[in-house]
């Protein structure tokens, strides 16, 4: 059989049904445990069932931030701004195409590991996606440069405050002392191998899809379903950018930094311009708050929200779109990029579920008591396999840094092993999880909007992931028994 008849009768289930699995496998497990354990409660039907919907409701912000965000990227689109942009970029490229993938996904690991950018990167794929396949690429490359760019970011972190920041403040009110240096360290070298390994692999695969497509490890039915969402550029690069679609890439630039600006806690490194004006609690008052009530710096989804609502009519005026069209395109955009959202809530679910029966607890506290007495390697690894477990229930950095800290941490002090250590075996485990967990609705909306199935994706991921996976525990092993 063929190479391309094999990957023609492949067929993967699609997202809901993965994470519908993982929600039943869920309610099963807590069914198991609670035969010899108290703490846990079996799911119920009416938990399982019910669990969805507290999914949405508990990632509503980040779900009615997806919608609006698509809505606003179908009126950037109806300009015809974005894609003579790219088409114009590639011809600029032209020859040079290969370098996109090291300067984007350098520029996402600086976000990842400096502020947690990852659930904010939903518009990276489309954009990036759009751009690689003009420039002759598959989906999955840059599907694989947003995912790993930003997640190696994560992985490396060294100032996040949502990840080493909650687990420094959860150490710090418990008394102990954490050494912020060392941690800087150690979140600098990991950042260093995990992005720029990252870099490498991305380029390889790249190089072999832009040399021969066949090369692609993406089926027939997802090459054309990629050709059908992401061809725009291709089919327009001869076209010449008008003044109004200048002017609308200017704005879409201005409201994709202004969003990553918004995000990063400019307060913890000592930069307070954008408080300024602020009438001494209320920071509702301050210059940069007048948008939307809180100043940069201190936005979330709520907020960016607004901003990329307020942008879409903005850019729909300066595309010269007249006022009802800027509503239907909106609504189209909107209507279009719903099923991203369910997704994100039913992944949402499954940790849901796992609270509600406490089986998050259980498998922290258990792990634990089995790490109280060994020696200092075994402790390193065993808790790794910890965090990457209990990362499936929790993928919230600083949701995991919460609940896991005050238990783990203090073990490791008591046993005369780093605390900065176990901070950053924390941060590493966590960020290998979400490079791959179907309960991590991000990964399953990128790979959605990209037009890549699931077992595609870990096909081309899993070589990769278990040579970092292999290289950084032993990496913490050692720092874990030398410092």
């Amino acid at each position: 059989m063929s190479e391309q008849a094999k990957k023609k009768k492949k067929k993967g289930l699609n997202s809901y049904l993965i994470l519908a699995a993982c929600l039943v496998g869920t309610a099963v497990l807590t069914w198991i445990v609670s035969a010899f354990s108290p703490e846990v409660t079996p799911a119920t039907l009416a938990q399982v069932l019910s669990s969805p919907v507290e999914g949405f409701a508990s990632a509503m912000a980040v779900c009615v931030f997806v919608i609006v965000l698509g809505g606003f990227l179908e009126i950037v689109a109806a300009t015809g701004a974005l894609d003579a942009g790219i088409a114009a970029l590639v011809r600029r490229m032209r020859g040079h195409e290969l370098l996109l993938i090291p300067i984007l996904m350098t520029l996402l690991g600086i976000c990842g590991s400096t502020y947690g950018m990852c659930e904010e990167t939903v518009p990276f794929y489309i954009i990036i996606g759009t751009a690689m396949y003009a420039a002759g690429f598959d989906t999955l490359t840059s599907c694989l440069m947003v995912l790993l760019g930003a997640g190696c970011g994560c992985i490396g972190s060294t100032v996040n405050p949502f990840s080493v920041g909650v687990a420094q403040a959860a150490l710090a009110d418990l008394g102990y002392s954490v050494d912020q240096g060392v941690l800087l360290a150690l979140g600098l070298v990991i950042l260093v191998i995990a992005e720029g390994s990252a870099i490498v692999f991305v380029m390889n695969y790249a190089r072999k899809v832009r040399a021969n497509p066949d090369a692609s490890l993406m089926s027939p039915s997802e090459r054309a379903a990629e050709k059908a969402e992401f061809s725009g550029a291709s089919d327009t690069q001869e076209r010449k950018l008008t003044g109004r679609q200048r002017l609308v890439l200017v704005l879409l630039a201005f409201a994709f930094i202004v969003m990553i600006i918004s995000f990063i806690p400019w307060e913890n490194f000592g930069i307070t311009v954008f408080l300024a004006g602020a009438t001494g609690d209320n920071l509702a008052t301050a210059w940069s708050a007048i948008l939307t009530g809180v100043p940069l710096g201190q936005w979330y989804f709520n907020e960016c929200t607004t901003w990329f609502l307020l942008m879409a009519i903005v850019v729909g005026i300066a595309g010269g779109l007249s006022g009802d069209s800027i509503v239907k395109t909106f609504l189209k955009g909107a209507a279009g990029i719903l099923d991203i959202a369910l997704v994100i809530a039913l992944a949402r679910a499954i940790s849901v579920l796992m609270s509600a029966t406490h089986l998050d607890t259980w498998l922290l506290n258990t792990a634990a008591s089995m790490l109280a007495n060994v020696p200092a390697p075994v402790f390193a690894i065993g808790s790794m396999v910890v965090f990457l477990l209990l990362s499936f229930a929790i993928p919230s950095s600083s949701g995991m840094a919460t609940v896991s800290m005050p238990i783990m941490g203090p073990l490791a002090i008591q046993l005369g092993l780093s605390p900065e250590v176990m901070i950053m075996i924390y941060v590493v485990a966590h960020g290998l999880i979400l490079l791959f967990t179907p309960t991590f609705g991000v990964l399953v909306a990128g790979l959605a909007i990209s037009k890549v199935e699931y077992n595609t994706f870990l096909k081309c991921l899993a070589p990769y992931l278990v040579g970092l996976t292999v290289v950084l525990m032993a990496l913490l092993t050692v720092a874990m028994v030398v410092l």
